[in-house]
């Protein structure tokens, strides 16, 4: 028997069928957008909270019902933090300044070595150091915190910046991850290449790895100053002279026994953040970068 083909015309279909996937798409896209801008805004009310406090009469601080825009906004509240004789803020920025950079340096350089050693070198005990520099992360900061106090006490190292600074020059086991990552995607064949050059494996590391590894490079250094700047537990426990005090133990000082200035100490954090805020907006794309070509995700 023979079978015959029964050709439908295309007018049978429906004429909008792709207008409406089109649709569809669009409305995933608008709802994806709304929960993103929801989620967005809920991670910024913090921030609009603290820059209103700062602004705020005392009056309208704990007002209810919420008082987001200060009437009149009071300006000088920031000349008064600034200002405040247990808040030095020059002193404590720069203080938070040399913790920070140094802490930065030392971490970018230290953690690229090791990762570097960890992707492209071959030596004995190379993988079973990687799992125990990895099982490092396993443990808390907490439970280390009171053995490091004791041994930096007994070096006589207590009061000064070397207990914060010192250890990063000696590599921090996640960076050291996340940049050995990105070192196996460089092709060998780049490194070969410079051998038959007649490189080193040092010259093949500063000429040919570190500068294809500047996104990956910049998210390092970027978490790390975030980390160092707003760091408050580790300033805390190893300095105590008060002159080298960080600008995270310096808000304390608008926390009294028996109140707290808020708008002070708001005003004070609004102009802490602000040098975050700021660098993260000239290198977030560089750092998003990185975050992407590591794998570095959720």
């Amino acid at each position: 028997m023979a079978t015959k083909t029964i050709r439908v015309p295309a007018s049978a279909f429906p004429a909008n069928l792709l207008q409406s996937k089109r649709w569809l798409t669009r409305l995933n896209q608008s709802v994806v957008f709304v929960i993103l801008a929801a989620a967005a805004l809920a991670f910024l009310l913090p921030l609009l909270w603290m820059i209103s406090t700062s602004l705020k009469p005392k009056e309208q601080i704990f007002a209810y019902p919420l008082i987001w825009l200060p009437d009149p906004p009071q300006w000088a509240n920031y000349g008064k933090a600034l200002n405040n004789p247990s808040f030095r803020f020059l002193l404590f920025l720069q203080n938070s300044l040399y913790y920070a950079v140094l802490s930065t340096i030392g971490v970018v350089l230290s953690s690229a070595f090791v990762a570097y050693a960890f992707a492209r070198l071959r030596w004995w005990g190379r993988d079973a150091w990687f799992l125990i520099t990895l099982a490092t992360m396993m443990i808390p900061y907490p439970v280390t915190l009171i053995p490091q106090f004791l041994i930096f006490k007994q070096i006589g190292w207590v009061g000064t910046f070397n207990p914060l600074i010192v250890p990063n020059f000696l590599g921090v086991p996640f960076f050291i991850f996340l940049l050995r990552q990105f070192f196996l995607t460089i092709p060998m064949d780049l490194s070969d290449a410079a051998r038959i050059d007649g490189a080193s494996d040092w010259g093949i590391f500063w000429r040919v790895i570190l500068p294809l590894t500047q996104p990956a490079l910049i998210t390092v250094a970027l978490f790390t100053f975030l980390y160092c700047w707003n760091d408050f537990l580790g300033p805390l426990i190893f300095l105590n002279d008060g002159r080298k005090y960080t600008l995270a133990v310096g808000l304390a000082a608008f926390r009294g026994q028996y109140r707290t200035q808020w708008d002070l100490m708001m005003a004070a954090a609004t102009v802490v953040t602000a040098p975050i805020v700021v660098i993260f907006f000239f290198a977030q794309r560089r750092f998003i970068q990185g975050i992407t070509l590591t794998g570095m995700k959720g």
